[in-house]
C-alpha cells in the first residue's frame, strides 16, 4: 500500500533551511513528501553551472549566491515564486528520471491552465515550463539512491529584474515571465491547493496529508 503524501507548507524560508530539510526527508526511503515554500531573493548553481552565465561582478550583488546539487545551471528564487520540492522514490534509469521530470512538468502546466493560462506548454529540448518562449517554471531533479530532491519553482509574481543579472537556466536568447506579468494574477494558498492535489493524484493515488508541525525536523 502507497503511503499517503505528505505536505509540508514551510512559508517564506532560508534556502540553506529548506535544503537541509530535504537531506533529511530525502533518507526516508517509501514516504513521499512535498514541500511548499518560497525563499528569500536567492541565486542558486547546478552542477552544470557555466560561470559566464553571470552577468555582473558577483561582489556587486546584494543578492547571495550558493552552490547546490541539482541539476541544471544558475536560476533565480525570491518572494513570489512558489518553490515545491517533490521527495519521492525515483528509480535509477535514465526513462524513469525523465518521466520524472516530465510529470513535474504537468502538474505545472495543468495547474496554470486551470489558472487560465491555456498557453502553457512545454518547449521541445528545454526543461521548464513555457508561455510561447518566456519561461514561467523552472525544473531541476537530483535523483541518487533511489530517490529525489528539488522539483520546480513557479513564477507567481516575483521581481522579474532579479533574472537579469544572470542568464537564467543557462539559455541564452530566452526570457522568463510571470503569472502577473501575463495578467493571470493568483496567490500562493490557491496555487499550492491546485498542486498538493496534482503531486498526490501522481505519485500517492490523491491520498495526502497536511501537517501543522513547525519547521524543525530534527525530532523526527
Amino acid at each position: 500500500m502507497t503511503n499517503p503524501l505528505q505536505v509540508k507548507q514551510l512559508g517564506l524560508i532560508e534556502y540553506e533551511a529548506a535544503h537541509k530539510i530535504q537531506e533529511q526527508l530525502w533518507t526516508r526511503s517509501g514516504e513521499p513528501w512535498l514541500l511548499l515554500l518560497e525563499h528569500p531573493s536567492v541565486y542558486t548553481q547546478g552542477v552544470r553551472i557555466r560561470p559566464e552565465n553571470i552577468l555582473v561582478d558577483p561582489k556587486t550583488l546584494d543578492i547571495p549566491i550558493i552552490n547546490t546539487n541539482r541539476g541544471g545551471d544558475i536560476t533565480y528564487h525570491g518572494p513570489g515564486q512558489l518553490v515545491a520540492y517533490v521527495i519521492v522514490d525515483v528509480e535509477i534509469r535514465k526513462e524513469a528520471i525523465a518521466n520524472h521530470v516530465h510529470a513535474l512538468e504537468q502538474i505545472v502546466i495543468d495547474t496554470l491552465i486551470a489558472s487560465g493560462l491555456d498557453d502553457a506548454k512545454r518547449l521541445p529540448g528545454f526543461p521548464g515550463v513555457w508561455i510561447d518562449e518566456r519561461k514561467i517554471a523552472a525544473v531541476g531533479v537530483r535523483v541518487a539512491r533511489g530517490r529525489s530532491m528539488h522539483g520546480f519553482a513557479l513564477n507567481v509574481s516575483p521581481d522579474l529584474k532579479n533574472f537579469s543579472a544572470i542568464v537564467p537556466c543557462g539559455l541564452t536568447n530566452k526570457s522568463v515571465t510571470s503569472m502577473a506579468a501575463e495578467g493571470v494574477p493568483a496567490t500562493i494558498d490557491f496555487l499550492s491547493k491546485q498542486i498538493i492535489t496534482r503531486v498526490a493524484n501522481h505519485w500517492t493515488g490523491g491520498a495526502f496529508t497536511i501537517s501543522s508541525e513547525n519547521r524543525d525536523f530534527v525530532s523526527f
